[in-house]
C-alpha cells in the first residue's frame, strides 16, 4: 500500500501552516494554520473496505515538571509517553486523497465537532486532556488539531501518520473514541498499512 503526503515528505520537518503553534519570539509560541496535511494513497488490498487513519506523537514528556517552564529545558532521557492528534475513521478507499485542510483550518478553541466530510467520524485526540480545566479552551477535542511540543523541549518530536486498510465498512466504535479505542477495535481487521513521519520543534535551539 503507498501512502505518501504532497504536504511534507516522510522524515521531514512538518510546516507551520500543518501546526498547532508555531514559534514567537515574545510568546515562545502562537497558535499556527492548524491545517491538516494533505494525503494521498494507492494500491490497497482488493478487500479493503475502509480506511482508518491515526496520528500520534511518541515524544511527549511523561512528566510536566519542566514543560514550558522558563529558565529549564526538558531533558532528552525522559521517558515519553504517545499524544494523539489524529483519530480519523470511516475514510472511504476509494477516494484515494483529500486536500489541506479538508479536515481543520485552524485552531478551534473548545475543540471540533466530530463528524467531519466524506462520511467519516473522529475520535478525541489528546488536547482534550491537555486543555481540561482551561475556562477559554477546554472541551472535546475532536479531528485533527497538529503539532505544539513543549517551546523548551530537548527533543524534536515524530508525528507518525498512518493509515490502516481494514475489512469492515464502519468502525465498531461510537460516542467519543480515543486512538487506543480505535486500534483495539481494528485489531485483527488490518489487511495493510502505511506510514509517513514528519518533525516539529517550537524550540529555538533545535531550528
Amino acid at each position: 500500500m503507498q501512502f505518501t503526503s504532497p504536504s511534507f515528505s516522510d522524515g521531514q520537518v512538518i510546516p507551520g501552516d500543518y501546526a498547532f503553534c508555531v514559534p514567537d519570539e515574545e510568546a515562545h509560541a502562537t497558535f499556527g494554520g492548524n491545517r491538516n496535511p494533505a494525503f494521498e494513497w494507492a494500491d490497497v488490498p482488493t478487500e479493503t473496505r475502509s480506511l482508518v487513519l491515526i496520528c500520534h506523537d511518541p515524544d511527549v514528556p511523561s512528566q510536566p515538571d519542566d514543560v514550558n517552564q522558563e529558565g529549564r529545558e526538558v531533558p532528552v532521557d525522559l521517558p515519553r509517553v504517545d499524544f494523539y492528534h489524529w483519530v480519523l475513521v470511516d475514510l472511504p478507499p476509494e477516494l484515494g486523497c483529500f486536500g489541506k485542510g479538508a479536515f481543520s483550518k485552524g485552531v478551534t478553541p473548545k475543540g471540533k465537532e466530530s463528524e467531519g466530510p466524506f462520511g467519516t467520524r473522529s475520535g478525541f485526540n489528546n488536547y482534550t486532556q491537555w486543555f481540561d480545566g482551561d475556562p477559554e479552551m477546554g472541551g472535546r477535542y475532536h479531528g485533527y488539531d497538529g503539532p505544539c511540543p513543549p517551546w523548551n523541549d530537548s527533543l524534536i518530536h515524530h508525528y507518525v501518520f498512518t493509515l490502516y486498510a481494514v475489512d469492515f465498512e464502519r468502525c465498531p466504535v461510537d460516542g467519543s473514541f480515543s486512538g487506543p479505542d480505535v486500534l483495539a477495535a481494528i485489531e485483527g481487521h488490518v489487511l495493510d498499512r502505511a506510514s509517513v513521519t514528519g518533525t516539529y520543534t517550537l524550540n529555538p535551539r533545535l531550528f
